[in-house]
């Protein structure tokens, strides 16, 4: 990442941190992972659900950016979807994501099977559990979902952590990076 897209990353976590209704920003080494993970994936279909301020999204098409790929990120909110649209912009990203207000559940229906590489979970918790069909469903044999807060909240996923963990088909595991990073793999 270049050294001005991180410092607007940096300037734009901590307005994130700063404003009183918190907007919901994975945490920095988080945000790196992401990027990690694209990169390692070459992962050319992205779908992030929960968008915010951008923040995310940004790492995100900073590495889909490198590796010739694209974004589709959902958010429900039209104030936060405006939000992330001018964050992309000011970060140079724009081109290469796409932001939609809608609601999760009825973005995942609409997608056809196996239509994407990587999977970034980190919105409404309590509403992972009935995504979970359809998460896998979307998601390519060997692509990942990163789930975020898996720690911090955990008590808001245990349905959701039950139906992963005894889930046939996904291998899983845990990370203690942020709020805490649940990885799922599709077997083929």
């Amino acid at each position: 990442m270049d050294a001005t897209r991180q410092t607007f990353l940096d300037e734009l976590y901590a307005h994130g941190r700063d404003v009183p209704e918190a907007l919901r920003n994975v945490e920095p080494e988080a945000a790196e992972l992401l990027g990690v993970l694209v990169r390692a994936l070459g992962a050319q279909r992205v779908l992030e659900i929960g968008t915010s301020n951008g923040y995310s999204t940004i790492w995100l098409g900073d590495a889909v950016q490198a590796v010739g790929g694209r974004v589709i990120s959902v958010e429900i909110d039209p104030e936060r979807t405006a939000l992330a649209q001018d964050n992309l912009t000011q970060a140079g990203v724009d081109r290469c994501v796409e932001v939609r207000t809608q609601d999760a559940a009825e973005a995942l229906t609409a997608f056809e099977d196996a239509s994407f590489d990587l999977i970034f979970l980190d919105a409404e918790r309590r509403e992972y559990a009935s995504y979970w069909p359809d998460l896998v469903r979307v998601l390519r044999d060997r692509g990942v979902l990163v789930v975020s807060n898996t720690l911090s909240h955990a008590k808001e996923l245990v349905e959701f952590s039950e139906l992963v963990y005894s889930a046939e088909g996904v291998t899983s595991t845990l990370l203690t990076v942020g709020a805490g990073v649940l990885l799922v793999v599709k077997s083929p």
